[in-house]
């Protein structure tokens, strides 16, 4: 995904802002795919191509063995019923104007489901499953707390019984006691359901006890995937491991070994020759400002974007 960066009078496409650059991934039904990077680094735009919320510039999204990527709108509306998304910030994603029963009703609205009364009755339904009171139908979004809100974010998001969900750091926003919450509910309606999850977030702690695998991205490619557990214990790429580094070890008597990275977040309008993260890397080589690194399998789950780990393999 290339934003065109226009400039001048006739405001002619001067630069591309390439927030996604050649990513491939996929995610298995019933699994969470953990996408983990700083802030910028292309993960939200990511999430908003898939479900279609952004044209890709290019490549491919395939979706139950269907190519999604040129689809129009009419045949694309049938299969949005299967991709859904929860937003980051839940008081933006919810219309403050409408009550809470009528942002949950309107998905069976768009897709002519059902008739009023079967309606109602699913959105009792959807705010039980969330652990909400049905009551709570006739109240307005200002009304709850942060975390509800968020949970009727979630309510609206697994309405029509979708297969896949876009997770857009649904507990950034909360306060962290709230968090545990709604990470476990998550985890219990993935069980429930058995919803794919692609699970965005900037903090490796947070996706910890929630993905299958986790992929790292920084400046709009990734740079390592892995099981989780790989991950966290045999991490390869430098820049993953400065983020397992930063991750607060809740032990005052254990002082923690942090690498911590120089420089800024180079710019996505203009990313650095070679590896783009070589500017920033402690073990930076004159190859690494060379040649970008090809994404190589280390075993069979487990695959790293660095010329050191390759030539150590």
């Amino acid at each position: 995904m290339h934003f065109p960066v226009r400039e001048g009078l006739f405001m002619r496409a001067r630069a591309f802002n390439r927030a996604v650059d050649g990513v491939s991934f996929n995610i298995n039904p019933g699994e969470t795919l953990g996408l983990v990077g700083e802030s910028g680094c292309g993960k939200s735009t990511l999430g908003r191509c898939i479900t279609r919320l952004y044209e890709p510039t290019g490549g491919s999204i395939h979706f139950a063995g269907q190519d999604i990527t040129r689809m129009p709108s009419r045949a694309l509306r049938p299969l949005r019923q299967d991709i859904q998304m929860i937003f980051q910030d839940p008081m933006e994603s919810l219309n403050a104007r409408h009550t809470v029963g009528d942002i949950l009703e309107e998905p069976f609205l768009v897709h002519r489901i059902g008739d009023r009364l079967w309606r109602r009755k699913r959105v009792a339904e959807l705010l039980n499953t969330v652990g909400l009171p049905a009551r709570s139908a006739t109240r307005f979004p200002f009304e709850f707390s942060g975390g509800q809100r968020q949970r009727i974010g979630i309510a609206r998001a697994i309405a029509l019984n979708p297969k896949l969900v876009i997770c857009d750091e649904p507990v950034s926003a909360l306060d962290v006691s709230i968090q545990s919450q709604i990470l476990n509910l998550l985890v219990d309606l993935q069980r429930e359901f058995n919803l794919a999850y692609l699970f965005i977030a900037h903090d490796l702690a947070v996706v910890k006890h929630v993905s299958d695998r986790v992929a790292i991205m920084y400046l709009g490619k990734i740079v390592e995937t892995a099981p989780s557990e790989t991950i966290y214990h045999a991490a390869s790429h430098p820049y993953t491991q400065s983020l397992i580094a930063a991750i607060p070890v809740p032990d005052p008597h254990r002082k923690a070994q942090r690498e911590v990275l120089r420089g800024d977040v180079p710019s996505p309008i203009n990313p650095p020759d070679g590896c783009s993260f070589h500017p920033r890397c402690p073990r930076a080589e004159p190859r690494c400002g060379a040649t970008e690194p090809a994404l190589l399998a280390l075993d069979e789950q487990h695959f790293a974007a660095c010329h050191l780990v390759a030539r150590n393999g």
